[in-house]
Order: C-alpha cells, then structure tokens, then sequence
C-alpha cells in the first residue's frame, strides 16, 4: 500500500483502492467497444486494413498510452483510438484526394503524430486553445460528434445512399438495419434512466444485445442457406440481396479466425512485415504523400482536430476529478500533454488511427477512481484483449457498432452545443453552417474550415473583428489557402499532363 501511496498519491487525493480497480474495470467495459469499432472502420473498403491486425494493435497502443497517463500524469484517464479521428482517417482521405492505399493514408497519420508531438511541448498548443472562444470549442466538438453519428447510421443501413434524393430511410426488411434500429432505441432509453450506473453502462449493453440478436439472426440464416460466404458473407434472398450484409458472425462459422494478436503484421510499420509490400512500395508512397498538395491539408486538418479532442477531454474529466484548481488550471498539464501526444506519435507505425482521452473515462471517475492506479487497470485490459480477436469479431459488424457510434455522437453533439450562447447570432450561424458542412461534404476538416470562414466574415459584418485573436485569422487563412488549392492544383495538374 506504501508503494501504491508512493506511485499514485492515495493519501493525497483521498483514493481508495477498491474505487481504482473498480473504476479501471468499468472504464474499459464503457469503451472496450472502440476496439471493434476502430477495426470495422479502418478495414471498411474505404480504408482496407486488416481487422484482426487493427484489433490487437489498437488494444496494444491503448495499452502503453493509458499507462503513460496512469504512471506518469497520474490521471484517471483511459486513451483510445478517437472516434472522429479514425472516421476522418478512413473516409476524408479517400482516393479523389490522391490516396489509393491505406499505407498513404497512414504515412500521413504518422507525419501528422510528429507534428503534434513537438508542437505539444511548446507553447504554440497553449497559445492556440486559449485564443479559440469558448463557444468555437463546443462548435467543432458538436460537429465531430454528428459526423461520428452519421457513420454508424451509414455503416449500420439505417441510411442508405439515394440516387434521387442522396440518402433516405433504409429498409426494415434488412435483418442487420431492424436489429440496428431496435439497439438504438434501447441504448437511448438506457441513456436516459435514473439509475446513473444502468446509464453510463447504456452504450457496452446495447452494443452486447446488438450482437446477441446479430449472431442468432445470421446463424439461423446460415443454416437455412439464407447467408453463404462466397469471398464474402451476402444474402441469397431475392428481397435481402441488393442490400448490405452487416449481420455479426459467429466466430465457428469463420474458420479464417484466430487467437492470439493475429494479423499484427499485416498492419505494424505499415506492412512492412509481409512479401505484398515493400520498401521500395514504402518509398514510392512516401514520395507521393510529400508530392501530394492534400497531404497537408490532411496533416493540419489531423492536428486541429485532435488539439480540441483531446484537450476537451483533459479538461472534462479534470473537473470531474478535482485536478483542475481553482483558476481553472490543470495539475500536471504538461505531463498529460505528454501522455495523449504521445498516442498520436506511435499509433501510425504501430498500425492504428490517432489515439486520444475518452471521455469515458468519467465512468469510472463516477465510481471513485481518483489516481492513474485505474488508467492502468484500464491499460492491463485492453492487453489482454489483444489475444482475443475472436471473441470481439462480432462485434466488428455495422448493426453491432451503429448504436455506440450513434449515441456517442448524440452525446457529444448534445454536451457541447447546450453551454453555446444562443442568444449571439454569430454563435448561432456558425455553430448551423458548420455542423452542416460536415454533415454534408462527409468531412469534418472541411466542415469546421466553413465554419471559421462564416465566423470571421460575420465578426466583420458585425464590426467586432476586434475580439477575433490572430490565431483564429491565422487558422481561417490557412483554410482559405487550403481550399483554393485544392480547386486550382487539379486543373494545374491536368494541364500539365
């Protein structure tokens, strides 16, 4: 206990340690569903990694992260692989901006974990998060959570694409879709329960029934020959045929599953580890990340937005844990800057998206948890579940995930814009046109660049450009630069060739 005392400051901060095993525990309950999640997105053919491999080592880089933060910040404050991030990872950058493989695409992850690990230890972050009103804050974390939101209604067929009106209601004839549906609705019901601990457990529960009715749903069609796997698994009805199989299956129906951290290497150091790519493949593909004008847009618009996921993150759970005092500072802020910079510094050769705080964490804060003792009860699950991708593949399908997708959204979205001040209606406009924009260019970067343009424009029209700081004209510039080029280069390039 004097060790304990010694590492974490029990004494201090008047922790308990039946509270930090607990709380670690629930912690990772209450957000063990990135894990599939993260892999169901990085693997999806807009992406095309290995879900195995991005399983094991996003559980991995959660591992060593969480630790970082539990043993050298001594937080209660568990890290993963961020929702918004990976979102932007798989579909922003898609192959219309120039990238066609998932090792480009991570290149530019890992350029970018650079950058923010040395702009993190200057002043330059501080600097940038204080000029940023309040009220911006909560508009681009809104519109990273609706964004997050229509993923899983997208992935889950909830919402399915349209030729006449672009997206419209999908079809409850879609065993996957109903199943989707009938979780949300559970999870939001739990969500809004009296019982705090039923409440903060609404997400890992709807995730858990989702895949419940998932697996019996898929393994009764298996053996009505309604479902086969031919290079796939796909519907053999006439009426479920033309859409999209996102059903869970048991891992005894795929002989193609695995113990143990499987598929590591087809996803660490870029897949450097295996005959399908080389380093010669890794040059060509390092040039062409530099060559690329996209890139780094791509690797601001990375930096941007993991400065305000994770600070808000930080500074959320600090005031939940008292380790913010009263003038609002955080204790050890250098030394959690550290620990989240150091997530986006490995996870790209490691082979996962941007890792980041969770404000989960607040789960297991909400049961005692005090000391970095459970971030690193946390850290020690998420190693153990590395070496048990079967178990969680189920839990890689879109019915499963959309729910945990949807609600975290929604409680994000909800959380930041109720503190805006409605009544500026510069506040309002912008906080409209870029949730909007993100929405509907399917990219957050673009929707929060829209949305600083609308903001100073507006604090121009409104002769308040005074109380706009150099920093947020600097940003918005670099914005203005960014889409202009991005109109310009294609037309250059044509031309030339």
């Amino acid at each position: 206990m004097k060790i304990l005392n010694r590492l974490f400051h029990f004494d201090e901060r008047g922790a308990k340690l039946s509270n930090e095993i607990i709380g670690g525990i629930i912690t990772f309950i209450a957000m063990c569903y990135i894990l599939p999640v993260n892999a169901s997105i990085l693997s999806s053919p807009a992406m095309g990694m290995d879900s195995a491999g991005v399983f094991a080592m996003t559980a991995i880089v959660s591992c060593i992260v969480t630790l970082i933060m539990g043993l050298v910040a001594n937080y209660p404050i568990a890290l993963s692989a961020g929702m918004g991030l990976n979102a932007y990872l798989a579909f922003t950058l898609s192959s219309n901006l120039g990238f066609t493989s998932w090792q480009q695409k991570m290149i530019i992850v890992t350029i970018s974990g650079i950058v923010f690990f040395f702009f993190s230890l200057t002043p330059v972050r501080k600097i940038i998060i204080e000029s940023i009103p309040k009220d911006l804050k909560n508009i681009i974390s809104a519109a990273l959570g609706v964004f997050i939101a229509f993923v899983g209604l997208k992935g889950s067929g909830i919402i399915v694409s349209d030729e006449s009106t672009l997206v419209s209601l999908g079809s409850f004839l879609d065993p996957g879709m109903l199943i989707a549906f009938i979780c949300l609705l559970v999870c939001f019901f739990l969500m809004m329960t009296k019982r705090k601990m039923l409440s903060s457990l609404a997400i890992p529960i709807s995730i858990l029934l989702a895949a419940i009715l998932g697996i019996i749903t898929s393994s009764i069609l298996i053996s009505n020959g309604g479902l086969v796997n031919e290079n796939g698994w796909m519907y053999t009805s006439d009426n479920l045929s033309k859409l999209q199989m996102n059903l869970p299956i048991a891992p005894w129906h795929s002989k193609d599953l695995s113990w143990g951290a499987s598929g590591v290497e087809k996803v660490f150091f870029f897949g450097l580890a295996t005959d399908s790519y080389s380093l010669s493949d890794f040059g060509k593909d390092l040039t062409l990340v530099f060559k690329t004008p996209a890139s780094y847009i791509a690797i601001f618009s990375l930096c941007f937005v993991n400065l305000f996921d994770t600070t808000a993150t930080l500074l959320a759970v600090g005031e939940s844990t008292g380790i913010i005092d009263e003038n609002g500072k955080m204790k050890n802020y250098r030394r959690a800057v550290l620990a989240d910079a150091s997530g986006a510094l490995i996870c790209g050769p490691l082979g996962t998206s941007t890792v980041t705080s969770f404000v989960e964490s607040n789960v297991g804060v909400s049961v005692g948890a005090k000391t970095g003792l459970s971030a690193c009860i946390t850290a020690l699950l998420f190693l153990l579940s590395a070496f048990i991708y079967p178990v969680f593949s189920i839990f890689t399908a879109g019915s499963v995930t959309s729910s945990a997708l949807i609600c975290v959204g929604a409680m994000i979205f909800v959380s930041h814009l109720k503190d805006l001040n409605w009544k500026d209606p510069v506040i309002g406009f912008t906080a409209f046109a870029t949730v909007l924009f993100a929405l509907l260019t399917y990219s957050i970067s673009d929707g929060i660049g829209l949305g600083l343009i609308i903001y100073v424009v507006m604090m121009f029209a409104c002769k308040r450009y005074k109380e706009v700081k150099t920093p947020i004209y600097c940003v918005t510039g670099f914005f203005l630069l960014a889409f202009l080029l991005q109109a310009v280069l294609p037309v250059i390039t044509n031309k030339a060739t």
